[in-house]
């Protein structure tokens, strides 16, 4: 496609896998050295080591390029936009305030600009939306001087099949052995955090046998609320901002400004702030008219001034019902346990945070495992200096909760969603551990949900040690029964004058094994009857704690999801129960 071939090579020496006769011969007298050496070990009967082949430098003409397509069933992008939003890098304003997912909003420009470096070719986007009757395709690259779209093609094609959404398809360069454990390790995160959605992913290969397949089916169709987008908060803002907010308001005066631009700031409140100010402002100053030094004193009085917390009704968390989900979906634990905290503040920001934490599973290794997810996004590179990380390894005692940190297989999820999430790093791939308010956060949710899989470990616990009384109480039943009738035998054979000592219930015992109702085998029964009686009483709390039902099962039906109907959601925090109508 951009004319790269094998070639018959007319200068070897050019090339960077030449070989000179001098460094072969250097070359295989080292080998026969090690050889040598290798054979003296062993005949000494010392561990011989592998000798370790040398890597191959790789040429540019052994490079390996995929084509990546990623495709969805989403809104789809009208028609004429298409060019500006994958060929031009935008600066948006932000003048409202909105938990967003993603981390710079320039994914796919950061994979044209890749594809663009890697290998030149151009970018493909197919784009429908709902109620339209043809498909928009666009071919292009970026103008990275200039930074405007290349646009090669750019038409409506006949429309032929219902789907709406997108597909963009680029040819780069990559190493999919290297970091095909980082792709599929990303896909099931977003499994996760995200069982509301289907993602299919394919790897085909020109050899079949490489071919991967994987299907992370959907569970629910519950989704998080859409986030809202709000003002900013006083104590968040700095003197730029203030300064662009001045030029972008609509209002006319300070009081006004003071009011509609930021949240938390009343009437009544925004009143007293200009008499704090001092002179030279006034309630019905134009703002526009607002000097620098002015600026600077508002600025500083909303860095000392004391504002109500914002609310976090803006945010739009993934739900311990879908993080639950989530986890029982892809890793199929023994135990889970999530817990979801109440939105707290950090610099003017509120953020909210989301733990789950379980134990056993599939796939899963020994120790403690972290999946951490930023505003719904996993986050996979830098995990050590996360907050997220240090929380789980450092400062969680997992033995007080009956968790054994090295040979449990355990399971930390924690997702923490704001309207700026305090990444560290020009990569944006985690969360520092400086912050206090956001570290404190965290160990509350994970020491939340340890408190609820260590009454459910104890229960299990429990349970075991009921079973293994059980077992030793019945290992003995005929040694004890064998006893114990014996002596019964041995007091019914007593004088009639010795026996009035018993009481009457005791006489009758002793009748009873006289004339033989009562026998060894009969005791047996007896006293094993006793144990089942006594482990089923024992039993019978933890069987109904963890829900356990020894009823026959009967099969339950649940509707499809595609399918049309009306119904009503009653939602709580940990469940959801839907009425048909």
């Amino acid at each position: 496609m951009i004319g790269l071939a094998e070639h018959e090579r007319v200068d070897e020496e050019l090339y960077d896998d030449f070989e000179s006769a001098k460094a072969r011969e250097k070359r295989l007298a080292k080998e026969a050295r090690i050889q040598e050496i290798q054979a003296k070990n062993a005949n000494l009967g010392k561990k011989v080591k592998e000798p370790v082949a040398s890597k191959a430098m790789r040429g540019r003409g052994e490079t390996s390029y995929y084509r990546v397509t990623c495709k969805d069933n989403g809104k789809g992008m009208p028609h004429d936009d298409i060019p500006n939003m994958f060929g031009r890098v935008l600066s948006g304003t932000k003048y409202g305030l909105k938990q967003t997912r993603g981390k710079f909003g320039l994914g796919a420009k950061m994979a044209l600009i890749w594809s663009k470096m890697s290998t030149g070719l151009p970018i493909e986007i197919t784009s429908s939306m709902k109620g339209q009757n043809y498909t928009s395709f666009c071919r292009l690259d970026i103008d990275i001087h200039r930074n405007i779209p290349h646009i090669h093609v750019h038409e409506k094609q006949d429309k032929k099949e219902r789907w709406h959404g997108a597909e963009i398809q680029i040819v780069i360069e990559g190493n999919w052995t290297t970091y095909r454990s980082k792709i599929l390790h990303y896909m099931r995160q977003m499994a996760v955090i995200t069982p509301y959605a289907e993602f299919l992913f394919r790897f085909l290969s020109d050899a079949p046998d490489k071919n991967v397949t994987v299907k992370f089916a959907r569970r629910t169709d519950i989704m998080p609320p859409v986030p809202l987008e709000t003002k900013y908060h006083p104590s968040a803002v700095d003197l730029l901002l203030i300064k662009r907010l001045i030029a972008e308001t609509s209002k006319q005066n300070l009081l006004q400004f003071l009011q509609h631009e930021f949240v938390n700031i009343s009437k009544s409140h925004a009143e007293r702030l200009i008499g704090e100010m001092g002179p030279d402002f006034s309630h019905k100053m134009l703002v526009k008219s607002l000097t620098s030094q002015q600026i600077v004193r508002i600025h500083q009085l909303f860095r000392q001034a004391k504002f109500d917390d914002p609310s976090g009704d803006c945010l739009s968390p993934a739900g311990e019902y879908n993080l639950r989900l989530g986890i029982i979906k892809e890793l199929h634990p023994d135990m889970v346990a999530t817990y979801s905290g109440s939105a707290q503040v950090f610099e003017g920001h509120p953020f909210l945070v989301e733990a789950g934490v379980s134990v056993g599973g599939k796939d899963v290794k020994q120790g403690v495992n972290i999946f951490r997810f930023a505003n719904r996004i996993p986050l996979l590179f830098e995990q050590g200096a996360d907050v997220v990380t240090r929380t789980a390894l450092k400062r969680i005692n997992w033995n007080s909760y009956k968790i054994n940190q090295v040979q449990d297989k355990i399971g930390v999820f924690v997702s923490i969603v704001s309207t700026k999430i305090p990444f560290k790093g020009t990569g944006k791939e985690y969360i520092g551990d400086d912050i206090s308010e956001i570290a404190a956060a965290v160990k509350t949710s994970i020491q939340q949900c340890c408190t609820q899989l260590k009454s459910k470990i104890l229960k299990r616990i429990q349970a075991r040690e009921q079973q293994e009384r059980k077992r030793n109480l019945s290992k003995y039943i005929p040694n004890v029964t064998g006893a114990i009738y014996d002596v019964l035998k041995e007091m019914s054979h007593l004088h009639a004058s010795k026996r009035k000592r018993y009481a009457n219930e005791d006489a009758e015992v002793l009748n009873k094994v006289s004339n033989h109702i009562i026998t060894r085998e009969t005791l047996g029964e007896k006293l094993a009857q006793h144990v089942e009686q006594v482990d089923y009483e024992m039993a019978l709390e933890y069987a109904t704690q963890s829900g356990v039902n020894e009823e026959p099962r009967e099969n339950i039906y649940i509707q499809t999801l595609e399918g049309e109907s009306k119904f009503v959601d009653f939602q709580s925090p940990v469940f959801v129960f839907r009425l048909f109508q």
